[in-house]
Order: structure tokens, then C-alpha cells, then sequence
């Protein structure tokens, strides 16, 4: 199981409290994660990255085991500590302005 730790707005719109538990089938990717946060929450798409293109909003990162994945392929692979739990998949909203 994949933890997720949303944003308090996403949770919000997601109806959910705490840390989100998924099951990802195959290989767990940064793809293969969004696709199941967005089957199992079909209110969250279009919120973290664009239907048609499938690119990154410009204001979401994602992190895991302290490392910024926001640019990294879609398909590469997560860390272990991630794929069996002990450490959560972040998804954050960035700031911005002055």
C-alpha cells in the first residue's frame, strides 16, 4: 500500500481526512500512482495534471523520501520505501509570488 499525504484542499475536495492508502497494481510509478489517486477519486482529476496531456500543473509537486520528483519521467519507478509504506508519496502545492 502507497501512502499519500495531500494538501488540505484536495482532502477537502477528495472528502477525505489523513493520509490517503492505495493499492497500485504493477509497477508503482509517478503515472501509475496518479492514475489510481484519480480512479479512486475521480473529483481530484484535472487537479494535478492537465486530462489531455497528462503534464504536471505548474503549481503541484510531488515528493518522496525528500526528493522532488515534480520533473522527473512519469514512469520512472519509486523507491521502495515508498512501494511498501514506510515512507509517503507527498503532493504539494508550491507557492508562489513575492
Amino acid at each position: 500500500m502507497i501512502r499519500i499525504v495531500l494538501p488540505a484542499h484536495l482532502r477537502t475536495l477528495a472528502r477525505v481526512e489523513g493520509e490517503v492508502m492505495l493499492d497500485v497494481p504493477g509497477q508503482a510509478t509517478l503515472c501509475s500512482v496518479l492514475d489510481a489517486l484519480e480512479a479512486r477519486y475521480p473529483m481530484l482529476r484535472g487537479t494535478l495534471r492537465d486530462q489531455v496531456t497528462q503534464q504536471r500543473r505548474s503549481f503541484v509537486r510531488f515528493f518522496v523520501c525528500a526528493q522532488d520528483l515534480s520533473h522527473e519521467q512519469m514512469d520512472a519507478p519509486l523507491p521502495d520505501a515508498v512501494t511498501m509504506g514506510t515512507e509517503p508519496f507527498l503532493i504539494v502545492g508550491a507557492m508562489a509570488g513575492g
